[in-house]
């Protein structure tokens, strides 16, 4: 700005050039600031789901999520599917928790909530017993 010149800015062009800007650094910093850990957690948790396994509104728990990234538990599409599938028919049966056999894995499912609580190969279900299950779907 030259004073001597004469061109001076107003007041809006102050504004528009100095505190418009400062306010989009803001209202971006508070987009970011809005995320909790909660859901960046969740988000990192899923990261080896696809969001197409994620399809017939099928949720992983937080449990559920580190047990299948924690015993190395990798689903094809075919088996997310088929997940899917038992956990509608222990629903069409009236089962509230479900015990969802898919090959070697095994799955407890909350089946008013679409959700899946817990997850397991078969080295970690080789006692065989399931508790808080009122019925079981082989896939």
């Amino acid at each position: 700005m030259d004073i001597s010149k004469g061109s001076y800015l107003s007041i809006e062009q102050l504004t528009d050039r100095y505190l418009k800007n400062d306010e989009r650094a803001v209202q971006g910093t508070k987009a970011d600031a809005s995320i909790s850990f909660q859901e960046i957690l969740k988000q990192k948790s899923l990261e080896g789901i696809k969001p197409a396994e994620q399809s017939g509104d099928l949720k992983f728990s937080k449990h559920a999520a580190l047990r299948l990234q924690q015993r190395e538990i990798n689903l094809s599409t075919e088996q997310m599917e088929r997940l899917s599938r038992g956990a509608d028919k222990a629903r069409e049966k009236g089962i509230k928790d479900s015990l969802v056999l898919v090959d070697e894995l095994a799955f407890i499912v909350n089946v008013p909530n679409k959700t899946v609580v817990t997850a397991m190969d078969k080295e970690q279900a080789n006692e065989n017993v399931f508790t808080n299950i009122n019925g079981a779907v082989i896939m």
